[in-house]
């Protein structure tokens, strides 16, 4: 299932607004309680002054508590319209003395603090009230015996300016929040614009314009995905001008064969032609051909070769790969070239692996590394003269850091400021008469850095003594995971395959 696109515009704006709109019920409900408190304040002093005012009016007459309610308090208690207003006076004793009867009491457990007007929320007729009472000490009453005054009123006047406070505090609000959300909308238009104008200059760009785009224009949170982008671009640049050097070059290696067979098919059809029916001569017209498409055919494959080792680099699987069988391979597919130069093609090593039980020490593609090994001794053989001597060599290292291949051969060698160049597609060494594409020692070192092994260079102080000669050594590290059998480790074996290390097998 593919994965939704995103929009960064939306997901920010999610996140500014989301918190926005869930504080906002919170801040409405936080509002109420503040107004609630700051309504009941006013009110709750009203009521204080009122309990106090007829609590110094209980007395004691005859053993009895008495009430007398001043005139001017009365009218007081009867003059509020908006609500209905309660008093009740206890005696010690708890005998009703005056007021209304209805109004509940205290609880009975509550600690008495003489003197102290105390609020509680209560009922009456099911309709919500707040209370304010005190426990009032009479001169003249037993010690601990206390008389109890109430005032009550109920909650219109406290509901009214609560929901004022409300209407004050929260109707501003239904302006300013979608003022909020506008200018929140504005501000991340305005912020992202310049992630606009960036994808407007890079659509603008031409298809070719490889160029790094200018980071100084970017906003700077961007600034590290632009030097990202300018290094994809830097190395794509590099990889198509190589893409591009590289195909002129082999256009370039290609017209010779191919020229040399198109010249060589029109002669042989001029001489016949002109009636000439010369066999030697038509044989001749027909070496050349079948020479320079070998020689077409021969550069075809190894550019397909290197196209392939190119590639192989994104590959992660890695199998076992028996160095000693592949060089034995090797060897023996070049038997008739070497006969037909007369040069002496040898090999020394093991013929399975340099592991426990003959196990490879070496994981990578096996195909890539036989093509390593084809290269190397196709190179020898190319520039070794007649007579000469080559021989591949598998060696493992004492200290089982690496598993070692040479290839050294009695040529002329490669002069020490050459063995770099010689790397590079299409180079060949200066002053010799071989004719070659160039391309072997390119493939050798591509599949050599997808298995992370290490090409050198070196002479050999071959005979005759004019010659200096030519040992090239690839180092593989050596793979830690030998537990696997190797595909021929449970005993079949191939018809040359000896164990043990050879001193040196030659092939004439």
């Amino acid at each position: 299932m593919a994965r939704e696109q995103r929009s960064l515009f939306g997901e920010i704006l999610d996140w500014m607004l989301a918190p926005l709109l869930l504080l906002w019920p919170m801040s409405v409900g936080l509002t109420w309680v503040v107004a609630e408190n700051i309504a009941n304040r006013p009110f709750d002093r009203a009521l204080t002054e009122t309990a106090r005012n007829l609590a110094q009016q209980v007395a004691i007459s005859h053993n009895e508590v008495v009430f007398q309610l001043p005139p001017t308090i009365s009218e007081f208690l009867k003059a509020d319209n908006a609500d209905d207003i309660y008093f009740q006076v206890l005696g010690v004793r708890g005998e009703f003395v005056s007021g209304d009867r209805s109004l509940p009491v205290p609880v009975a457990d509550e600690v008495r603090q003489p003197g102290t007007v105390k609020m509680r929320a209560d009922e009456i007729d099911n309709q919500p009230i707040r209370v304010a009472y005190v426990w009032v000490e009479v001169q003249g009453a037993d010690e601990g015996q206390l008389a109890l005054v109430q005032v009550a009123e109920t909650l219109n006047k406290r509901s009214h300016l609560a929901t004022e406070i409300i209407k004050g505090v929260i109707l501003p609000q239904f302006v300013i929040l979608p003022l909020a959300v506008v200018l929140v909308w504005l501000a991340l238009s305005r912020g992202i614009a310049p992630l606009s104008e960036l994808q407007q200059r890079i659509r603008r760009r031409q298809s070719d314009d490889l160029s790094p785009i200018d980071e100084h224009e970017a906003p700077e949170e961007v600034a590290p995905l632009v030097r990202s982008i300018n290094d994809l671009l830097a190395r794509l640049d590099q990889s198509i001008k190589t893409q591009k050097h590289f195909l002129a070059d082999a256009a370039h290696q290609l017209k010779t064969p191919l020229a040399g067979l198109r010249m060589q098919a029109e002669l042989a059809q001029r001489e016949i032609d002109a009636g000439q029916r010369d066999p030697q001569e038509l044989k001749r017209s027909l070496r050349q051909i079948a020479r320079s498409s070998q020689r077409a055919a021969h550069m075809v494959n190894q550019l397909l070769a290197l196209a392939r080792a190119e590639n192989q680099g994104q590959a992660p699987r890695r199998h076992d790969v028996p160095l000693g069988e592949i060089a034995t391979e090797v060897v023996r597919d070049f038997v008739p070239r070497a006969l037909d130069k007369r040069i002496d093609l040898g090999y020394e090593g093991p013929q399975r692996g340099l592991g426990p039980a003959g196990r490879p020490l070496l994981r990578g593609n096996p195909l890539l590394v036989k093509e390593l090994v084809r290269n190397l001794v196709d190179n020898a053989l190319l520039y070794t003269p007649e007579g000469g001597t080559v021989t591949v060599r598998v060696l493992h290292d004492p200290f089982g850091q690496v598993v070692v291949l040479q290839v050294e051969d009695s040529g002329p060698g490669i002069p020490s400021h050459e063995r770099e160049l010689v790397f590079q597609p299409f180079y060949r060494a200066l002053g010799t008469e071989v004719d070659g594409s160039g391309l072997g020692l390119a493939i050798v070192r591509e599949i050599a850095q997808q298995h992370g092994a290490e090409v050198s260079i070196e002479d050999v102080r071959a005979t005759p003594a004019d010659a200096r000669g030519t040992r090239i050594t690839v180092r593989f590290p050596v793979s830690h995971d030998t537990g696997r059998p190797t595909p021929h480790a449970s005993g079949e074996t191939r018809p040359w395959e000896n164990t043990g290390v050879q001193k040196r097998t030659v092939v004439l």
